[in-house]
């Protein structure tokens, strides 16, 4: 397993971590905990949840559950809890389950913080990041209709700056360690990195959006920010919800599957994103890899990515990914990658 350090901090990340949106819905508290311990096994140090998870579906009645049962494990092993990096989120405006849907402000990230530590049994998290910006984002397959001209300018900047000043708050309390942004865009991570100069204790050190071999949004405007201001990208769904290891294919919904649960991943599978999938998976076999290994490994080698997060329903699933995380794949398969990519570039 590699390690790099997360931005401009001093975790020193795992360049996998394990996600864990389905613990308390298709994944039970016990497999929950032994997915944990099978990820320390083999050298996975980080651990990323969210305020509001689980999310397979997504259920007023079990929001919080995944935080209660990471917290489990953490009070049965309180003496590895300084050897892991503990990542959770406070949720964005609109999400009813969570604070009426209050959003981030001021005031709710000090209520948030205080419901994640009491959940995960911790006095403190590693990276805390604001899951998704009040003003909206293209994130969550928005793109298409995104339209930013009817955000407040100056009101987005007054709840950055009061989000600041309660995260500077919070961090001084010694209850968060770093600062990270989540379905973020350029402008706004800018906009944070400006007012972050008031706040010389506080670090922003990544950004977790979406980033897949079917959805590569963050190449442009988003890598080169993180180059010049070395803010790490977290991708999540880098297996597109598990479309990309090929298993629902030809109809195909196995048992217990996101897809028997969340109908169309999220509205990532369509007809031309299965087309992508299927010469994905050609490919694949055709450099007798496993069409999820070599997913996770593009991601990995990408030059500004932080950690790959993937997640599995259970720890047979897991056991499979593990055993090829040591890929890496050849310059001629990048090639043949990009060459996809070109040809089907933005599929949902």
């Amino acid at each position: 397993m590699q390690f790099k350090n997360l931005g401009q901090s001093e975790l020193r990340v795992s360049s996998y971590c394990l996600g864990t949106m389905t613990f308390g819905e298709s994944t039970s508290e016990k497999d929950g905990h032994e997915q944990i311990d099978l990820s320390i096994d083999a050298g996975i140090n980080f651990f990323d949840t969210a305020e509001m998870y689980p999310t397979c579906p997504l259920r007023p009645e079990t929001t919080g559950d995944t935080e209660v049962i990471i917290g489990n494990w953490i009070d049965k092993n309180r003496s590895k809890r300084s050897d892991i990096i503990l990542a959770t989120k406070i949720s964005g405006i609109g999400y009813e389950a969570v604070r009426s849907g209050e959003g981030i402000n001021r005031d709710s990230i000090k209520v948030a913080i205080e419901g994640s530590l009491q959940k995960l049994k911790t006095d403190y998290v590693d990276l805390y990041q604001l899951h998704w910006p009040n003003r909206g984002s293209y994130h969550f397959r928005q793109n298409w209709n995104y339209n930013p001209s009817n955000q407040d300018t100056k009101k987005a900047n007054e709840n950055i700056l009061e989000v600041l000043e309660s995260l500077s708050e919070i961090q001084k309390e010694g209850k968060i360690r770093y600062i990270g942004l989540s379905n973020e865009t350029c402008w706004g991570t800018i906009q944070f990195l400006k007012y972050l100069k008031n706040f010389p204790n506080l670090k922003l050190v990544s950004t977790q959006n979406e980033y897949s071999l079917l959805c590569r949004l963050y190449d442009l405007d988003m890598a080169e920010m993180s180059h010049h201001e070395n803010i790490s990208l977290l991708a999540y769904s880098p297996l597109a919800g598990g479309f990309l290891t090929g298993k629902y294919l030809d109809g195909s919904v196995p048992k217990n599957s996101r897809l028997s649960r969340v109908s169309s991943l999220f509205g990532r599978i369509n007809e031309n994103s299965t087309l992508a999938v299927k010469e994905y998976v050609s490919l694949a076999r055709s450099f007798n890899l496993e069409p999820v290994h070599m997913a996770l490994a593009f991601c990995n080698q990408r030059p500004f990515m932080g950690s790959v997060i993937f997640g599995a329903t259970d720890k047979l699933q897991l056991t499979k990914i593990i055993n090829g995380l040591d890929i890496v794949l050849s310059d001629e398969l990048l090639d043949e990658l990009n060459k996809l990519y070109k040809k089907y570039p933005i599929t949902f």
